[in-house]
């Protein structure tokens, strides 16, 4: 068996899958496309084992070990998927960036950096909670 065929079929597959989680926006079609680039990789494993006439196989042992590593790798990535899902109404990846943790100079009020309001007399965070959400709601406003 020539070498070539099962290169030549691994690069396209590994291409196919790059060109996946590049391009695609649905989180479920990242994880299928990372699934593609493993499988690109454990046929160049078989491929090279069968290649090298290797007599413990190690190129056929290492894919097991890639094959039980996808199959973790699927299941928390699916239970992710279904977690962000359930809390925001949809599976974009792009709109995942909305989940990262804001910066803590971003919180602090605007005049001195003690934390305390000089106005009203209290710390930033005992604030009332009638008036929490309108303060967040401008917030969100203000920030691009």
């Amino acid at each position: 068996m020539h070498l070539a065929y099962p290169a030549v079929l691994a690069v396209l597959l590994f291409c196919t899958g790059l060109y996946g989680v590049l391009a695609r926006r649905n989180a479920i079609l990242v994880l299928m496309s990372v699934e593609l680039m493993l499988n690109a990789v454990n046929l160049n494993l078989v491929a090279f084992d069968v290649w090298l006439r290797d007599a413990l196989h190690s190129g056929q042992a290492l894919t097991l070990f890639t094959i039980a590593i996808a199959a973790a790798e699927i299941g928390i990535g699916l239970a992710i998927v279904l977690a962000v899902y359930r809390n925001r109404g949809s599976s974009d990846v792009d709109r995942l960036r909305d989940t990262a943790e804001t910066d803590e100079a971003e919180t602090l009020p605007d005049g001195d950096s003690d934390g305390t309001d000089h106005a009203a007399g209290t710390a930033p965070g005992t604030e009332d909670q009638a008036t929490a959400p309108a303060g967040k709601a401008k917030k969100a406003e203000a920030t691009p």
